[in-house]
């Protein structure tokens, strides 16, 4: 059974989603308050976590941020608009994947399915290998990255997005393609999803600024991956 930890202030919202998700087979534990979120992460251990970022208190960017700081675990935030401002901050604070307020319970419950299956390796008959770029290493089986010899910790979207990418170094993949192998969405307006996640692993990888030697851009279509 799934465990969900949703934080979320507004009490008509959290015991609906509460009340919804359970009725999908979850295990929802709810609370309303950035601190009790961080407190029940470190004893409820959730397989995704549910984030509001408009909380009294400490802000849902905050908890974002403490929570990536020492787990991987999978964090869809959600955002009362659907701004690029608040959507992009949040996904560079370390969120997966974002839903936007209102949120329908069909919609949510199909976010937290999706990025549940994401959970894993990109299917192919290369998964056991492990590759080498230079100093970059992949083991694709045991979802290790190391440079230089030392591990790099990447969130759930920036694992399965280096993987997407290794998988066929030069090739060129557009947003879209991207946005749905990794994300398994197909709406062009999540686009900024990938975007923000490839920042996020540039900065992980200590990409050169303007001049990334793995996860490189190609103008006005989208990236692929470099292999030295």
């Amino acid at each position: 059974m799934p465990r969900v930890l949703l934080i979320e202030d507004d009490p008509a919202v959290r015991e609906g989603v509460q009340l919804a998700l359970r009725r999908q087979g979850h295990d929802v534990e709810a609370v309303a308050t950035g601190e009790l979120g961080l407190e029940q992460h470190r004893r409820f251990r959730p397989d995704v976590v549910v984030l509001d970022l408009m909380l009294p208190g400490m802000s849902g960017l905050d908890v974002c941020r403490r929570i990536r700081a020492g787990s991987q675990v999978p964090i869809i935030m959600a955002t009362a608009r659907g701004d690029d401002v608040d959507v992009i901050v949040g996904l560079e604070a370390g969120a997966d994947d974002y839903v936007v307020k209102p949120v329908q319970a069909r919609v949510l419950e199909a976010r937290i399915r999706a990025v549940l299956r994401r959970f894993g390796v990109p299917a192919d008959t290369d998964a056991a290998r492990i590759e080498r770029h230079g100093d970059l290493v992949i083991d694709r089986a045991g979802l290790d990255i190391t440079l230089g010899g030392e591990p790099v910790s990447l969130a759930l979207s920036e694992m399965r997005l280096l993987l997407t990418l290794s998988a066929s170094p030069g090739q060129v993949f557009s947003r879209q393609q991207l946005l749905e192998a990794v994300w398994e969405h197909s709406y062009h307006g999540d686009i900024r999803l990938v975007d923000a996640c490839v920042k996020r692993l540039r900065f992980k990888m200590a990409e050169p600024s303007g001049a990334p030697r793995f996860v490189q851009t190609v103008r006005g279509f989208g990236y692929r991956f470099r292999s030295p």
